[in-house]
């Protein structure tokens, strides 16, 4: 069955042979055996005409069946009064809870632009209104647990990815920047690097002119102008529009840093190698992150997207900063990970017990540190690598249950926690003897966060200056 705007569109296709051939309603219906208000009816988008009778409008009107069906608007007015009826069918439009205007014939085109331009604007603030954050923390939350349950894996973007690898030339190793070049020129890009791209921006597309705007240098771990073209890429391969809302915008970050981990890290190379770890009882996440050449963060994001679907074992991530919060998780493993009352995990503390934690106390950061823990949702074996930025220190955490520890590098470790967070005894409330020695003697100033008082990001693509964007591509435009 079509849809409203289908039947739409094909009766203005058809009001627009008919008048061209200079024939009225009751003319045409008598020619192809309907009375006139039945095509009225077709032709004001009412009624689905059969197969047999588009035939015979066709002939009658020296068209051809596969013209009146075409999903273009067959003249400047029609498009209005297309777009119209699409307008008022959004839900932008219906949650206004007024009646949508009818187009009659002696409205004029300059009515319906007017009426069009208010509708356009009302759909451009409704894309460019400020989200809440707890609107922004249910949309992630939603998409973690779609992915949860998806085991974190993705085939059909696995598939992408070693397709357009294999157009590119690329057999085995580590991904080149040269390889990843041709790989944009297969898809109708040049790569150029600029020192003044927009500071709101990672990269820009200019899709007019096929070019794909970068930083002049790469980011420290090796990989990072390589992931930047790769997620640039990906937008175009996966066919993305512009985001309706910040859900759609989470999904499609999401699915862009996918595809750069899939040609970084392509499933095929990469299961003969966690394969052949597995089989040894030898899996490292450094050794995973040194066979590639990308970062400890990426090597242990791409784990999780193998792990449970290819190597049979659940397991965690987490990417937590120096102060314990969570910056980044996933767990498919039961690991009881802190959360706020929506399900929400970003932003939360980590227990101080955790190797997540523990591990910036350890002198020799060099390597991966081996904690077990014992919490609520069992016994859990992690490998934590310490980092830092201009931002300051963070953890790489990569685990999995107790049972499952035996294929890992680092099993025989001593090093051993208990935790029963979120019970507050376990790391957040002090001693007693302590409470009572300090409580209403300590008055510390606190670190006030600017993010606290932070509008969320706004736009289509939150957080980009649209202004700088444009004004930096009509720069380079003429280069």
């Amino acid at each position: 069955m079509s849809t409203s705007l289908e039947l739409t569109t094909l009766g203005h296709r058809i009001r627009h042979h008919r008048t061209r051939s200079g024939m009225t309603l009751d003319d045409l219906g008598a020619m192809v055996g309907v009375a006139g208000s039945q095509l009225s009816l077709i032709e004001n988008g009412k009624r689905e005409p059969k197969l047999s009778l588009l035939q015979a409008i066709a002939s009658a009107t020296g068209t051809e069946v596969t013209d009146l069906i075409s999903g273009e608007a067959p003249n400047g007015r029609a498009a209005l009064e297309i777009e119209l009826e699409r307008v008022q069918s959004s839900n932008v439009f219906r949650g206004l809870g007024i009646a949508p205007v009818r187009v009659t014939k002696g409205m004029s085109d300059e009515t319906l632009e007017s009426v069009l331009g208010l509708h356009r604007e009302l759909q451009r603030r409704e894309r460019e209104a400020i989200a809440t954050p707890e609107e922004a923390r249910r949309a992630n939350t939603e998409l973690r647990h779609t992915m949860r349950e998806r085991n974190n894996y993705l085939p059909e973007i696995e598939r992408l990815a070693e397709t357009h690898l294999r157009g590119a030339g690329h057999v085995s190793g580590a991904l080149t920047h040269r390889t990843v070049s041709i790989l944009a020129e297969r898809l109708g890009f040049e790569l150029m690097y600029v020192n003044d791209l927009p500071h709101s921006a990672r990269s820009v597309t200019d899709l007019e002119n096929g070019r794909i705007y970068l930083p002049p240098a790469s980011i420290p771990g090796g990989h990072g102008l390589r992931s930047m073209a790769l997620q640039a890429l990906a937008h175009r391969v996966l066919g993305h529009s512009r985001p309706s809302n910040y859900g759609d915008f989470l999904r499609q970050r999401l699915e862009i840093n996918y595809f750069a981990a899939c040609c970084l890290m392509p499933e095929t190379a990469s299961l003969a190698f966690l394969g052949q770890a597995k089989k040894d009882r030898n899996l490292a996440v450094e050794d995973f992150r040194d066979a590639f050449g990308v970062t400890h963060e990426a090597a242990g994001m791409r784990f999780t997207n193998l792990a449970t679907v290819h190597l049979d074992m659940q397991l965690h991530f987490l990417r937590v900063d120096e102060s314990g919060a969570l910056s980044r998780g996933y767990e498919n493993d039961g690991l009881p990970l802190p959360q706020d009352v929506t399900g929400s995990i970003e932003g939360q503390i980590v227990c101080r017990k955790w190797s997540a934690r523990a591990a910036f106390g350890q002198q020799n950061r060099t390597t991966e540190q081996y904690q077990y823990t014992d919490t609520p949702g069992g016994t859990f074996w992690c490998s934590t690598q310490t980092g830092s930025t201009s931002a300051g220190q963070y953890s790489i955490s990569v685990g999995v249950p107790f049972d499952d520890a035996r294929w890992f590098r680092g099993r025989e470790t001593q090093q051993r926690a208990v935790s029963t967070c979120p019970d507050e005894a376990c790391c957040r409330r002090p001693a007693g003897d302590v409470a009572a020695r300090w409580s209403g003697k300590a008055w510390p100033s606190a670190r006030v966060h600017t993010h606290m008082f932070s509008p969320l990001p706004r736009g289509a693509f939150p957080g980009v200056d649209d202004n700088e964007v444009y004004t930096f591509l009509d720069r380079h435009a003429a280069e």
